[in-house]
């Protein structure tokens, strides 16, 4: 797997995303046709880990999180940014999605969480803020961000 491997198997599905509304309808979309356990879900996965063990994702590291945008927003991906994190047992930076977010959730830990989340996929709509949180473990998080939109803010 490499990077250009990836970013055809993350079309796939940004293909199907493309023009939907972030919301909780769509979260459950996505975990009905790729939740945990599914070969979609898998498929991804799979991906994301051989990735950072090779080392082409989660290649920066600060404040405890390994991190990397891999792909910017493309036509190739629908306009979606894709980002992976890698943290266990902490909350990062506070930040608004101007457009959303779509996380996917792969547990390293078994029992680990993202903001509450096991694994599979969250959806946060159009100007939700948080601070992404893993707890009980460590987890690869995978997010799809629409136009690469984020802010980081000061806020707790």
């Amino acid at each position: 797997m490499d990077v250009p491997q990836f970013q055809a198997l993350i079309a796939d599905l940004t293909r199907q995303l493309d023009g939907r509304t972030l919301d909780a309808p769509l979260a459950d979309w996505l975990n009905a046709h790729y939740g945990a356990g599914s070969s979609g879900y898998e498929a991804l996965a799979d991906a994301c880990r051989t990735g950072v063990a090779e080392g082409w994702l989660c290649n920066r590291e600060g404040g405890g999180i390994r991190y990397g945008r891999v792909i910017k927003p493309t036509p190739d991906t629908h306009g979606f940014s894709v980002d992976v994190v890698d943290m266990a047992d902490l909350a990062g930076p506070h930040h608004v999605h101007p457009n959303g977010e779509i996380d996917l959730i792969m547990p390293l830990t078994p029992g680990a969480t993202f903001d509450g989340h096991p694994a599979g996929w969250c959806v946060y709509g159009p100007g939700t803020a948080h601070r992404p949180t893993v707890a009980s473990g460590r987890a690869l998080v995978l997010y799809l961000l629409p136009g690469g939109a984020i802010e980081f803010t000061h806020s707790a």
